[in-house]
């Protein structure tokens, strides 16, 4: 199994997501599991075996994404270890955000 790291970008995504979905529906508990499914999802990503997600070349060297509801999980392998770089809103522009 890889070690999973969440990078800072990644870390306030979860929390606006966690603040966002908490607002929007008025309960921190349905944030929280909301997050917290996330979170598995990621972690997936590096308990499986193989390369996983949809490579995304145009957003950076290595960048891969993966769906999970209405979200995207922007990752990238280095070495052992799974890079959680962003996690944005499924409609947002992501190259864009990314800079391209």
């Amino acid at each position: 199994m890889r070690r999973l790291i969440y990078l800072a970008s990644a870390r306030q995504d979860l929390i606006d997501i966690l603040r966002y979905i908490t607002v929007e529906s008025g309960s921190l508990i349905m944030g929280q599991t909301f997050v917290s499914r996330l979170r598995e999802k990621c972690s997936k990503l590096a308990a499986l075996p193989g390369t996983l997600g949809q490579a995304r070349p145009e957003l950076g060297p290595g960048i891969r994404s993966t769906p999970y509801q209405s979200y995207v999980i922007f990752f990238r392998y280095e070495g052992e270890t799974v890079e959680v770089i962003d996690v944005l809103q499924g409609q947002r522009d992501a190259e864009g955000y990314f800079g391209h």
